[in-house]
């Protein structure tokens, strides 16, 4: 997977669909910073946490957005691979091989 493509492709198709419900994606969008904000959890813990999420539910398009956020925050290749660890152990089989994707994207994201 082209992640730099595929990332682009799907911002586009939301940028559209958010045309569409500004309402629903100005609500989506406070919901979201308000879940980020540093408290008694790190942005970056709370990112982590979204990357498992992704990860179990296999949405290609939530790695891309969490592991980009992840990229931004400064994580380290160990600790995204400690964390996806722990997403394989949780959800066996098949969230080994969506860790794959994510430390595929980790990379391409790293590397721009």
């Amino acid at each position: 997977m082209d992640w730099t493509a595929f990332m682009s492709e799907i911002e586009g198709e939301i940028n559209t669909y958010a045309k569409e419900v500004p309402a629903t994606m100005k609500g989506f969008a406070a919901m979201g910073a308000a879940a980020k904000t540093n408290g008694a959890l790190s942005e970056k813990t709370k990112e982590i946490m979204a990357l498992g999420i992704a990860i179990a539910t296999r949405c290609d398009s939530c790695i891309g957005f969490h592991t980009k956020s992840l990229v931004r925050l400064g994580t380290t290749r160990d600790e995204f691979c400690e964390a996806l660890a722990m997403a394989t152990y949780m959800g066996g089989g098949p969230s080994m091989a969506y860790s794959a994707k994510a430390l595929k994207a980790f990379d391409t994201f790293s590397a721009t």
